[in-house]
């Protein structure tokens, strides 16, 4: 059982507990929709259900308090992890108690840091408080198991890429079929598309093409806007490919979904697939692009260059 200390259920407050900005008054009238049976009320219990169980597990010595006598449960009570927390001990009684009262994206990482959260966890914790979560670093670690879905596909060509369409796993079949990659100066998908030479681009259709993947990327790019890392890309392609920077002013944008795609290879001709995309959730926001055959020309000429690796590629240079 959860030990709900020393505070009241309806606590009085003083300078050291007021609630914070944006937090209901005492006695206020709940918003609208806050009912238990509303998507709010469910969402508002689970979170004090996740609070209260989260701060029984966080030993009073383990944050070097003393474990002091009587107490109930091993967990901090609520006016110590308010305390350790730096918010206010009315506040975040209400806040366990499911009452519909505002947190602040500062606030939910202080408690996330008291309560010693992880990374998943702490986005719980966000989506729980009807909060937008804190942006996070992309982490480009694949667990090893990923490459092996990959090589398991050997007669269809899989990768993986990166939110920011970084090329980070590839199956031999992805290679047979895109030998253009190596071309690239780096191995990113949109880099490939808009500054490898015509003679060696894989689309078909272009103007169908390159709209489509620059509307995709925007997709993701809206999720890290003001990122050096992100801005620096987009600045340095926007400067190599005059094509990328009239379809990037465009400002479309697009989710992923699974498209007939036209390819063609220097060697076997034309090809045709269906991609598909396919997220990861132990790396949110990377995702396995898998390329199937969509007839059985396509599908031969796959098998051809897979089966003739040395033959498949491009006799010329640049």
């Amino acid at each position: 059982m959860a030990d709900h200390g020393r505070v009241s259920a309806a606590p009085v407050p003083t300078s050291a507990s007021l609630p914070l900005p944006g937090s209901s008054p005492p006695g206020a009238s709940p918003p609208s929709g806050s009912g238990r049976g509303s998507a709010a009320g469910a969402r508002r219990a689970e979170l004090a259900s996740f609070l209260r169980e989260r701060r029984a597990r966080i030993t009073p010595d383990s944050v070097g308090l003393p474990p002091g006598p009587r107490r109930r449960t091993p967990g901090l009570r609520r006016e110590e992890l308010a305390q350790l927390a730096g918010v206010g001990v009315t506040w975040y009684t209400w806040l366990e108690q499911g009452r519909p009262i505002n947190a602040s994206g500062q606030v939910l990482t202080s408690i996330a840091r008291t309560l010693r959260l992880d990374q998943t966890e702490q986005a719980y914790l966000y989506r729980l408080a009807d909060v937008p979560p804190p942006r996070q670093q992309f982490d480009s670690t694949l667990e090893p198991e990923i490459q092996t879905v990959l090589d398991e596909l050997h007669r269809i060509p899989a990768a993986v890429f990166s939110p920011r369409h970084d090329l980070l796993r590839k199956n031999a079949a992805y290679t047979a079929l895109f030998p253009s990659c190596a071309l690239a100066a780096r191995a990113n998908l949109l880099w490939s598309a808009f500054t490898v030479a015509d003679c060696c681009t894989p689309y078909v259709d272009r103007d169908a093409e390159l709209p489509a993947m620059v509307a995709l990327f925007r997709h993701s790019y809206g999720r890290h806007v003001g990122e050096p890392a992100w801005e620096s890309f987009v600045a340095e392609l926007v400067e190599a490919s005059d094509e990328f920077a009239r379809l990037w002013a465009r400002q479309e944008v697009a989710a992923p979904r699974a498209r007939l795609k036209h390819f063609r290879h220097p060697v076997s001709g034309a090809v045709r697939v269906i991609a598909t995309y396919l997220t990861i959730p132990s790396t949110p926001e990377a995702w396995i692009s898998v390329y199937t055959p969509a007839d059985d020309a396509s599908r031969a000429s796959i098998d051809w260059l897979i089966d003739h690796p040395q033959e498949g590629r491009p006799n010329h240079t640049h």
